[in-house]
């Protein structure tokens, strides 16, 4: 029975090929679970680092971000209270005003008492009295409290409506 019949040779051909599909089909499925580990782990392994280094980065960010908008509602709560110091600032102004009028009256009232000073009586008296008096400092004394005295008076008498007069004019 040398004789093979050709079909049976297509036959074993097809039953070899077969049952090599069948052998390799086993083997992928027998191995399929540890290769799909191995492929999670080369992936992961690949992947943890750069995702761990960037939630650090984050992490930063998110810090120095909190950090900044308590920055900013600080500036926020200044500026808001810089709407409180308006009237602050207004009753400043109205005080530097007067202080500039103040100083204005003073200025007026003492280029006045300059002039009265000149034209004084006890000042020409003085100034043909000449007295040996072993201490000079009392008499200065004296005429310094007579000259403010003289200008108190001066300023009692008219200075009131000067002073009124010059302070309409500022305004």
């Amino acid at each position: 029975m040398a004789f093979v019949y050709q079909g049976d040779a297509e036959l074993e051909t097809k039953a070899k090929k077969a049952a090599e599909r069948i052998s390799e089909n086993m083997h992928i499925v027998a191995n399929e679970p540890s290769l799909a580990l191995y492929r999670l782990q080369e992936h992961v392994r690949k992947a943890l680092p750069p995702m761990v280094e960037r939630r650090v980065e984050v992490t930063k960010l998110q810090y120095e971000l909190q950090g900044r908008c308590y920055d900013v509602e600080y500036a926020l709560s200044a500026v808001k209270s810089m709407d409180g110091a308006a009237t602050s600032f207004k009753n400043i102004q109205e005080m530097l005003k007067q202080c500039i009028f103040l100083k204005q009256q003073l200025k007026y009232e003492e280029s006045r008492r300059n002039k009265k000073d000149s034209n004084s009586v006890y000042k020409r008296l003085s100034a043909h009295i000449v007295l040996d008096l072993p201490d000079l400092s009392e008499f200065s004394m004296v005429r310094e409290t007579t000259n403010r005295i003289e200008n108190m008076m001066a300023h009692a008498r008219g200075s009131s409506a000067e002073l009124h007069r010059s302070h309409t004019t500022l305004h």
